[in-house]
């Protein structure tokens, strides 16, 4: 089986409350065939698991985003790191540095991304790294520990793209790959090796062009991997069984889907 991976949803979150079903639905018609929900602080990332029991075929992640570092204590971290042993949990994360935002020292950023490089490294699991203008910290943390997937990719560094490359890490792109203004951004997934790439959707925030201002879900990620069909050059369908291959490499248990959704 191959299909669509969507590799950073949200679908956990309040905007889709009203009609989560019907989401899911769609994105089975898009031909979204897997799914990893992604937490980002303790009450997300206990639903996250909870609703990967509940949803044919989505998966868990766990973590504590920088900007919420500061407001979880001790003993939250320790509880995450419980939660991530449950069996819906594939990953770990997401975690990393945002030096956009300061609801979080620099400094306390990076020992909650050390923690969670750690859990994952003690975990065998992959590890969802958010990067906001820290690409220097980000790959010096990344040293020494096993890779992941750097979501939501938005660097322009060439630089700091092969450094993580080097360390291992897989390269996933979500709406803002579609938008008229970036080229940029483009121009790096095409220095990114095909089997390095994977695709998200980020939901329910940065919805592709068209429905770019919208509320995103992951049956919208098939756009952006139009668009990246584009950037390097291959027919859609090849590009999909090439993104089902590295997602499953990265996640191998996505593999793991009910046989009345494959």
């Amino acid at each position: 089986m191959t299909g669509l991976v969507d590799t950073h949803a949200h679908l956990m979150d309040a905007a889709f409350d009203a009609d989560r079903n019907a989401v899911v639905e769609r994105a089975t018609h898009a031909g979204v065939t897997a799914m990893l929900l992604v937490g980002y602080d303790m009450a997300s990332s206990r639903a996250a698991v909870e609703l990967a029991r509940g949803v044919p075929w989505p998966h868990a992640s766990v973590g504590i985003h920088p900007n919420s570092a500061a407001e979880h204590s001790a003993a939250e971290f320790e509880a995450l790191a419980e939660l991530a042993r449950a069996p819906e949990v594939i990953a770990i994360g997401e975690t990393g540095l945002d030096y956009y935002r300061h609801h979080t020292s620099p400094g306390r950023q990076r020992e909650a991304l050390d923690w969670h490089l750690e859990l994952a490294e003690e975990l065998t699991l992959p590890v969802i790294v958010h990067n906001r203008l820290a690409d220097a910290d980000i790959a010096a943390a990344a040293v020494g520990h096993p890779a992941g997937v750097l979501h939501c990719f938005s660097s322009t560094d060439p630089a700091y793209l092969e450094r993580m490359l080097s360390l291992g890490y897989s390269v996933s792109f979500a709406g803002p790959l579609t938008f008229k203004n970036a080229a940029d951004l483009r121009d790096m997934a095409a220095l990114v090796p095909l089997e390095r790439l994977l695709v998200e959707t980020d939901c329910p925030y940065l919805a592709p062009v068209p429905h770019r201002g919208q509320r995103n879900e992951p049956g919208f990620v098939r756009y952006t991997a139009r668009a990246l069909a584009d950037v390097v050059g291959l027919e859609f369908e090849a590009l999909v069984e090439r993104l089902w291959a590295n997602s499953l490499r990265v996640f191998p248990a996505l593999a793991r889907v009910p046989q009345e959704v494959a």
